[in-house]
């Protein structure tokens, strides 16, 4: 299968000269989570920009100084295996597809490689042997502040909510993430003073330095407020291309996996799923 029939054609993109804002309200808006970058007034591919390059930059507000310029491409003749390898070689969930003129003619996020191309193979491999097992996890009480934090601290784009019993509650996305924050501004005063050593008459001299600086603030909730609850979960024996039949029947790109006793073991993900088609 070639990546032209498994690709996405419209494509959310923005344009350079642009601001943070620009980014953030596309982002909401379209419910993206990484947006390509193209030159002004034309289909130019120049950059890919994502949620995470507006989260750990707070204080940048061009889309130039923000957005990646290593870009990761496809063509649309290239097999989707040949993706899929791309993606994991350079641990990514998406990458632009352009045609020999560098021109952005499309998208193809492991997502699509999952629902697309995964769901028509028979794997009977089981998602154990492809799950993440180092899994973020937060108590649905804890401040949207702590349970970000934890996510990062992971290097992961979701963290999993556990209730009073430990038992899984819920989950929450990057994407749930940055509709609670915005980016806050504030000004700070750093005087010092100097003066003339050994003379009693002269005058000390104060010098002032303004540094204004943003920073992320969340809204008061906490993350049983925002997580997503009743989460679809997978068995750790469970098919590769079962599970991949139900990412695609939910339109969702992870699953939380748990063992035969029911407790949560593992994490699975499109991005971890796509192996199957390289191996």
């Amino acid at each position: 299968m070639l990546v032209k029939r498994t690709m996405s054609k419209n494509v959310v993109s923005v344009s350079v000269p642009g601001n943070r804002e620009k980014v953030l309200d596309l982002m909401r808006k379209e419910n993206k989570a990484v947006l390509p970058v193209v030159k002004e007034d034309t289909n130019k591919l120049v950059g890919v920009i994502t949620r995470s390059d507006l989260i750990n930059n707070p204080d940048e507000e061009q889309i130039a100084m923000l957005m990646s310029r290593n870009l990761v491409t496809v063509s649309p003749d290239d097999d989707v295996t040949d993706a899929a390898r791309i993606m994991i070689d350079n641990n990514v969930r998406r990458v632009p597809v352009i045609n020999d003129d560098e021109e952005l003619v499309g998208i193809i996020t492991s997502f699509d490689l999952v629902s697309k191309a995964l769901t028509k193979v028979n794997v009977d491999d089981a998602v154990e042997n492809y799950m993440i097992t180092t899994v973020p996890t937060t108590w649905v009480n804890a401040p949207l502040n702590v349970a970000f934090e934890t996510m990062n601290q992971f290097g992961l784009k979701s963290v999993l909510a556990l209730d009073d019993d430990a038992k899984l509650a819920g989950i929450l996305t990057e994407t749930d993430f940055i509709s609670e924050i915005e980016i806050i501004s504030e000004r700070s005063e750093h005087s010092s003073t100097v003066g003339t050593e050994g003379d009693k008459w002269s005058w000390d001299s104060t010098s002032v330095l303004y540094i204004e600086k943003n920073h992320l603030k969340f809204t008061d909730k906490v993350v049983g407020d925002v997580a997503v609850g009743n989460v679809e979960v997978a068995n750790s024996k469970t098919k590769v291309t079962d599970c991949a039949k139900k990412m695609k029947s939910l339109n969702i790109e992870q699953i939380p996996v748990i063992g035969v006793e029911g407790d949560l073991v593992g994490l699975v993900r499109a991005s971890d799923l796509i192996k199957a088609l390289v191996e």
